[in-house]
């Protein structure tokens, strides 16, 4: 279910633009440039407003690319700290590193390692085949970090079952 109000989806529907074959055949690609173009504030209300105990929270992590755009500004917006998730060679060292699965290929996320365990929130613009994202998940948990949540503008909810799975997931908009 998403987390948006009937009207609030909506509205942000409108503007999300359907790019078909990219980046490669038969990939429907999700482009959200025009919704952070007209509603970049509204969508970062709307993440800060998910069910999730705030006070608990360290550390927002933004999953490259578009996953830092809004983790960092929904960072910004509830005072917390923010860790970036690269692709594979983006980090200085020392760094972890996980393959993954793409929908559409292969690929590998770093993160640094961090010494001291937080309490975070995982946030990325997509969850499509959670390949992404569980990568992400166990790159937190070699830093010790204890996941609270994992948020995304738009979960692709026929390429996934995850979020009947998981509790920790939510996202603003579903197909």
């Amino acid at each position: 279910m998403s987390l948006l109000h009937p009207s609030n989806k909506e509205e942000f529907e409108k503007y999300i633009l359907d790019v078909e074959n990219f980046p490669k055949e038969n990939v429907v690609f999700k482009d959200i440039s025009p919704l952070l173009a007209n509603k970049f504030t509204e969508v970062v209300t709307a993440f800060s407003q998910a069910p999730i105990d705030w006070s608990g929270v360290e550390h927002i992590i933004g999953i490259e690319s578009r996953g830092f755009i809004l983790g960092s500004a929904l960072a910004i917006h509830l005072n917390k700290g923010f860790i970036p998730i690269r692709k594979k060679g983006k980090l200085p060292p020392p760094v972890y590193s996980q393959s993954y699965q793409l929908e559409y290929g292969e690929d590998i996320l770093e993160m640094k390692e961090i010494s001291s365990p937080s309490s975070v929130v995982l946030v990325d613009d997509v969850l499509a085949t959670g390949g992404t994202i569980q990568a992400a998940a166990k790159l937190c948990e070699r830093n010790n970090f204890s996941i609270k949540a994992k948020l995304f503008l738009i979960n692709l909810t026929f390429l996934n079952q995850l979020k009947e799975s998981n509790p920790l997931i939510h996202s603003l908009i579903e197909y």
